[in-house]
């Protein structure tokens, strides 16, 4: 991931402005996955995985919550940071 952001904005279905600080970032699979936190709460932690097509102007980023897909990157996470605990 060569632009790798530090941080990424989720508008939810009401319209409300999250902000999400990049911890960490992997690629599986050719899919682009974020270990993320929310600004105010690092010890909560989502797995973002990127969904943009070549496209489109902006990330698109979907909250990962498959089980096995979760499992998968949460193991690769927890290798690349071993203080977070994913699961």
């Amino acid at each position: 991931m060569d632009n790798q952001p530090s941080e990424v904005i989720f508008t939810t279905e009401e319209g409300e402005e999250i902000t999400f600080q990049v911890l960490e970032t992997t690629r599986l699979g050719g899919v682009d996955y974020l270990l993320v936190s929310t600004t105010d709460n690092e010890e909560e932690a989502l797995i973002l995985k990127d969904v943009s097509n070549n496209t489109d102007t902006d990330s698109v980023y979907y909250i990962v919550d498959d089980d096995m897909e979760l499992a998968m990157a949460s193991e690769i996470f927890n290798e690349l940071l071993d203080d977070i605990d994913l699961i």
